[in-house]
């Protein structure tokens, strides 16, 4: 799995999707992240994504954004973890 810090991500790599619920993501989010809600994600991925593209997943504590790489990587997608430690 690939992983960086939220301090090393720049827009210019791919687009950064925070999968925090609604409500945590309007108390605190990344000013560049677009919000889909992990399992909004994870049902909808073949819309929402489109291989070939690079992502980046993000969430406050980690737990679900690590989550979702790990099963859109199996799905084929390029994608890597931003955590924020």
């Amino acid at each position: 799995m690939k992983r960086i810090h939220v301090k090393d991500y720049n827009p210019s790599m791919g687009k950064l999707i925070d999968v925090q619920d609604p409500l945590s993501y309007k108390e605190s989010h990344h000013p560049h992240s677009t919000n889909v809600y992990y399992d909004k994600l994870l049902m909808n991925h073949r819309a929402l994504l489109k291989k070939g593209e690079r992502y980046f997943i993000i969430c406050k504590k980690g737990h679900k954004s690590k989550k979702a790489v790990s099963i859109l990587e199996f799905y084929g997608y390029d994608v890597t973890q931003v955590y924020c430690d």
